[in-house]
Order: structure tokens, then sequence, then C-alpha cells
């Protein structure tokens, strides 16, 4: 996992922006004493009121879907539903580990439902979307983790959408590149994989997963000639070089998309926010990341994995051409 060799100059995050982050924090109620922690001013989001919002929320219910929008507490949910953008999760809604900051249900996973590629390929020709993300729970009850019911997902999307470009976003398969083969042998146009944060906390925050299998499925991604995509959170106590040499890894790598976006606490029950970096934080990474070679990087607050990916179609056929992969129709 060797960086690049070439030098990039850090961003300089100390100063007025860091003062602020730490004002807005310390001027807000704590957890502590049972009184709830309130977010900085710049992490707000309205109430969902557009009628397409509502015309989503019900499809998805008709059809008995899961969404990570839900399942995961997605504060961006009112903005993305208004707009027909959605991200499904499929192979159910209990997820077999625990990473301490993820609200999705941990438990003991139903068998999968064998029409449920049927029925999110129904709901995105419905959708006419021209990008869209389809993630799962972890399914490490599976032999397969889950690897034969997403390949069969993505050719029932394929032939429902064959306009549509389509992003997955996959768990680690255990760090098994035959079980991801599976998946990308059904050619998505995107293959998606979060490392979630820096390889010192790693397993703190993701307890049943590692950096290095992690960074091992998106290297075998890569060397499949896929488009690439991955994530991290920020605010979970990682060292401002850490992030650095992450990034660099990752442009090293040839990982064509990377979000960054500010980790927010599910609960009580889940790893507290260590600290809030503020907008220009975090323009300033993007800036970094850029200029260390990532061709596109989302990265604000309120920035998950998905976000805004429903404009990205352009990008991604674009990316595929470079790459000399089969256009999208």
């Amino acid at each position: 996992m060797d960086g690049m060799s070439r030098r990039v100059n850090l961003p300089v995050l100390q100063g007025a922006g860091a003062d602020a982050s730490a004002a807005a924090v310390t001027a807000a109620p704590t957890s502590e004493g049972g009184v709830k922690r309130r977010h900085p001013p710049w992490i707000r989001v309205p109430l969902p009121t557009k009628p397409t919002f509502f015309e989503v929320k019900k499809r998805v219910q008709d059809l008995k879907l899961h969404t990570v929008c839900e399942s995961a507490s997605c504060p961006n949910i009112g903005e993305c539903w208004s707009r027909r953008a959605l991200t499904i999760m499929i192979l159910g809604d209990i997820c077999t580990r625990s990473c301490r900051f993820c609200d999705v249900t941990t438990g003991r996973p139903l068998p999968p439902d064998p029409d449920e590629p049927r029925r999110v390929a129904e709901m995105l020709g419905e959708l006419e979307l021209e990008h869209t993300v389809i993630t799962c729970v972890d399914r490490d009850d599976l032999e397969d983790f889950g690897g034969a019911h997403w390949a069969e997902t993505i050719r029932r999307v394929k032939a429902a959408c064959p306009k549509m470009t389509l992003e997955v976003l996959v768990g680690d398969f255990k760090g098994k590149p035959e079980l991801a083969d599976i998946v990308l042998d059904a050619a998505p146009d995107v293959f998606a994989h979060n490392l979630e944060t820096v390889p010192r906390l790693s397993r703190q925050v993701r307890v049943q997963a590692s950096y290095p299998r992690s960074y091992k499925i998106l290297e075998h991604a890569r060397r499949r000639d896929a488009v690439t995509k991955t994530g991290l959170m920020l605010g979970l106590g990682e060292e401002h070089d850490e992030v650095a040499e992450v990034i660099r890894q990752l442009a090293g790598l040839g990982v064509d998309i990377l979000t960054l976006g500010q980790y927010l606490a599910p609960s009580r029950a889940h790893l507290p926010v260590a600290r809030y970096l503020t907008p220009d934080e975090f323009d300033a990474w993007k800036a970094f990341a850029l200029d260390a070679g990532i061709t596109h990087v989302e990265s604000g607050p309120l920035v998950r994995s998905s976000y805004h990916a429903d404009g990205q179609a352009a990008l991604v056929r674009a990316l595929r051409v470079d790459k000399g992969l089969p256009a999208v129709s």
C-alpha cells in the first residue's frame, strides 16, 4: 500500500476554521448529564415536505424493499428522495456485523429473498434514473457472503434499466477476491467499497472488518480495470497525517471516486463524535485529494457514500471509456 511517489502539500486546517469548529461544539449542549448534544450550525437538514418524497416512500413499502437511507438514518433522505434518488439495500435489513458507527440492525438475518432482485429492478425501472447506487448488509452467514444474490440483482437491474449506470457498494467478502469476482463478472458500472476510516481506527470503528482486507478488495477491483470508489468518515479521532496518507494510497492505487463526510453518531450507543470539521476543512481535503490524483471527490459535512451519485452518470460513462470498458447505451 505504497503512497504516491510525488509530494502533495497537506491542507492547512489550523486557525480560524478549526477554532470555529471547536467553538461551535463547545457552545452546544453535550450528552453529559442526559442533555442531547447539538450539531454545529452547518449541519442542518430540512424536514421532507415534497410530495415526491412520500411517493417514493410508499413505493418502497409497497415493494417490500429496504433502503440504507432509512436503515442507516441518513440525514440526506429528504433531499434525495425528493428528487427520486434512493439507495436500495439488498439481502435484507439485518446485518451480521456490529460496526460502531452504523445504525443498521445487527442480528441473525433471514435467508435471502429470491424475489428481491426482481422487485429492485421494478422499482428502479419506475424511477427512470440516470445513475443509482445499490448497497447491502453484510451477510457473513452465507457461504458466498451474498455474491450470487448480488449478481442476480445486477443482471435484473441492467435488463430493466439499460440506459442507467449502476453503482454497487459491497462488503469486503472477507478479503476473498474470487467472491468479489462474482459481483464484478455481473458488470456493474462502478464497484464501491468503503474503507470508512484510517488504519489505526479501523478495528475500533468496524469491529469485524480490517483496513488491509478492504484495501485488498479495492486493489483487486482495480486490477480488473473496474471503475472504483471508496469513502471515509471524518471526525472519529483520526489524525491529519493519517487521512493524508490514506488519500495518497488511494490515489496511488488509482481509485476513481472518493467521498469524505462528517461522522454523525446515530445514538449514544454508537461511537461519539470526536470532532466536527468545518466546511472549509472539507473543501481543503477535496483540493488535496484532487491534487493527489483522484478523479472525482465529493467532500462535505453531509456527504455520504451515495450523496449526489444520481448526478454522476456522465462521469461514470467517461471513466468507463477511459478504461476501455463497454459503453452504457
